[in-house]
């Protein structure tokens, strides 16, 4: 059989060998908690308020700082629109702008064509009476001449080699009338 033998536990050196040091330890330990709870304790409870109240601001200071950038992107948005359409009306007026200048240059330019053309043909009825004074003088000295060949007397009677001018002129305009015709 076994025999139990009792052994004594030996708790070392932790084990206080006289009251007085565990009444000390207690008595010191107490003091201890006092102290660490008057005033390490609210230094670390003001600290941790101090930086709660920190982080918090600044979570607000954020939050505000991101509704005005909200605020501000809308204001951005609303101004771009305006400024589109300013450019749509302005890009509009001067396509209007443009057409009505283009509409007045063209007014222009028919009246200058109309006016170039009315002084051309007045300055071609002026050429065309002045050639036909010149063609008639010296037409007629021309058939006067022939004439006076033909009939074989002169005809250096001004009078009558005007008539014979005209008549000749008056048969000559008439055969072209009829050709034109």
């Amino acid at each position: 059989m076994i025999q139990m033998v009792p052994m004594a536990i030996d708790l070392g050196p932790l084990l206080p060998t006289h009251i007085s040091e565990l009444i000390v330890g207690a008595v010191l330990m107490i003091l201890i908690f006092l102290v660490m709870w008057k005033k390490v304790v609210p230094a670390f409870e003001k600290m941790y308020e101090e930086r709660t109240a920190a982080i918090q601001g600044g979570m607000e200071k954020a939050e505000k700082a991101q509704e005005e950038a909200q605020a501000a992107l809308a204001d951005y948005k609303s101004q771009l629109a305006e400024a589109r359409t300013e450019a749509a009306r302005i890009r509009e007026d001067a396509k209007n702008q443009g057409a009505q200048i283009i509409a007045e240059m063209r007014e222009q330019a028919n009246a200058e064509a109309e006016r170039m053309h009315a002084t051309t043909q007045a300055q071609l009825a002026a050429e065309r009476v002045q050639a036909m004074g010149e063609l008639r003088t010296e037409l007629g000295g021309l058939a006067t001449t022939l004439a006076g060949r033909i009939v074989g007397e002169s005809l250096d009677d001004d009078e009558r080699a005007r008539r014979t001018v005209e008549r000749f002129l008056a048969d000559l305009e008439s055969q072209t009338e009829t050709e034109k015709a």
